[in-house]
């Protein structure tokens, strides 16, 4: 048997950018028949609600996570695992986070004061598990691009939300540096991601990870991702 999970999106009202709410995107993934799915919003330093500013810093932690235990929640009525990560942001330049659990960022907010290099350092010391997201996106807000070969496990090589020669551009990242690859779809849309990809000029597919092993917690994931058991696949609207 094979099992399949979604390791990069985004939900509302957490991620700014995020047009579903954590409900309609799990439903989504289970009609689908995905096995897991992460929730990776838009971390304070990046694209969070603006709701959130202003808050103290304990309640911006419980607003971050509520998409993601209200996930938790509709994945248990309809049969699919959702798993915390964080998406990291540095000038436009992100980064995948997996491993680490809500009341630890609460224990530490000196993260947000941190330059990023030395922000990575410390949350790979606690056993978190770092990935560098579309390291080569193109955007309007993004100056130039940015390569932290030596603050990362890996590399996200294939995120279908990216157009083909980015995604051929950080496999060369990965391999020249001998990173550890993942593949996601950084879905924003839920429901409506296939219609957004073509609307972009993309292939109507999203990309995911499978594995022979079904993955029961966060530290799975990262052992199957460590020892490269996990594959690359593609999910058509079909």
């Amino acid at each position: 048997m094979i099992y399949k999970y979604e390791t990069h999106c985004h939900t509302l009202p957490v991620s700014k950018c995020a047009k579903a709410t954590a409900e309609d995107t799990v439903c989504f993934y289970k009609k689908l028949g995905y096995d897991g799915i992460f929730i990776t919003n838009h971390f304070l330093d990046g694209n969070i609600n603006p709701d959130v500013r202003g808050m103290p810093y304990s309640e911006q932690i419980d607003y971050y996570f509520a998409d993601f235990e209200e996930g938790v929640r509709v994945g248990a009525q309809v049969g699919i695992k959702v798993f915390p990560g964080v998406e990291l942001s540095c000038k436009g330049t992100d980064f995948l986070i997996y491993g680490l659990e809500k009341e630890w960022y609460r224990k530490h907010p000196e993260i947000l004061e941190m330059e990023k290099r030395e922000e990575l350092a410390f949350l790979m010391e606690a056993g978190a598990f770092v990935v560098q997201a579309h390291p080569y996106r193109e955007a309007h807000y993004i100056d130039h691009i940015r390569l932290f070969p030596r603050s990362v496990h890996g590399v996200e090589v294939v995120n279908s939300s990216q157009a083909p020669e980015a995604n051929k551009m950080a496999a060369v990242y990965a391999k020249q540096y001998s990173l550890l690859e993942t593949y996601g779809s950084d879905n924003h849309w839920g429901s409506q991601v296939f219609a957004k990809l073509r609307e972009k000029g993309y292939r109507p597919v999203i990309a995911g990870m499978s594995s022979k092993m079904e993955l029961c917690s966060v530290e799975d994931f990262i052992r199957q991702v460590k020892t490269r058991q996990m594959k690359l696949f593609f999910q058509g609207e079909s």
